[in-house]
């Protein structure tokens, strides 16, 4: 925990508090959205490895949270139905992360920004589009696509977002299928990163005390979540997706 003290300053972790509480709040309400939320406030301030590090933990807990909200049963049935997303995407994170201080990012930024906002940009003014069922290469090319740039930066959720949106997923069961397909990913996130080296004995108790206000932000996130209905949810899903993807837009163009 000294040491911990040693790589922030009062107002530093004060600050990191506060974005994991908005992280946590929004992740409640649209199911995702939590690591791009920290590792964009976080890196303002701090070295990029520590924001990556401090996503980790939050990021397992929230997930674990949102994937068993109905139950384990209900959980089990959500990663039958997206096994072939879930290995695919599990695999290409693992490969990915261990580049994660040797790979240039700005380009695998730029490629999965740019149809993510475009893609959110059209569902808000009414350009609808849609799949009409999953498929196995569909699954396979999206889970790859998330895997490979959640590894190298700590965000997945915007394509898997947008697949699940163009599926047309009911509100309830997107939360939990996200919660199921990110808590896998965090969990091999984790472990990717005690290999890379991101995670270690001076970053792991800074990740480990931004669980207490992500787990709050969850709260208040997910009373919100039950008083709106599937067309706000959508609306609400698409919004922080056109934020999530110029986001990497931008971090993309500033590299």
């Amino acid at each position: 925990m000294t040491a911990l003290f040693s790589l922030l300053s009062p107002s530093e972790a004060a600050a990191a508090f506060g974005i994991a509480l908005l992280a946590g709040a929004v992740k409640g309400l649209v199911g995702f959205a939590m690591p791009m939320i920290l590792i964009s406030g976080l890196s303002l301030f701090l070295a990029p490895d520590l924001a990556l590090a401090g996503l980790i933990l939050p990021t397992l807990v929230t997930n674990g949270m949102q994937a068993l909200r109905q139950g384990p049963a209900a959980a089990v049935a959500s990663i039958r139905k997206f096994r072939v997303f879930l290995m695919i995407g599990l695999i290409c994170l693992l490969l990915s992360a261990q580049s994660v201080r040797l790979l240039p990012q700005q380009a695998l930024l730029l490629v999965i920004g740019l149809p993510v906002t475009v893609f959110a940009v059209m569902q808000l003014i009414g350009k609808t589009f849609s799949i009409a069922g999953q498929t196995r290469r569909s699954e396979a090319a999206v889970g790859g696509v998330a895997g490979l740039i959640g590894g190298v930066s700590g965000v997945w959720g915007p394509p898997t977002v947008a697949y699940l949106t163009a599926l047309g997923t009911e509100k309830t069961e997107q939360i939990r299928v996200q919660g199921v397909i990110y808590g896998l990913g965090a969990v091999a996130l984790l472990f990717a990163h005690i290999g890379s080296g991101v995670m270690r004995a001076e970053t792991a108790p800074f990740s480990l005390l931004l669980i207490v206000p992500a787990v709050a932000g969850m709260w208040i996130g997910g009373q919100l979540h039950d008083r709106i209905d599937q067309v706000l949810f959508r609306r609400a899903t698409l919004l922080v997706l056109l934020l999530a993807g110029l986001n990497l837009l931008r971090r993309g163009l500033l590299m």
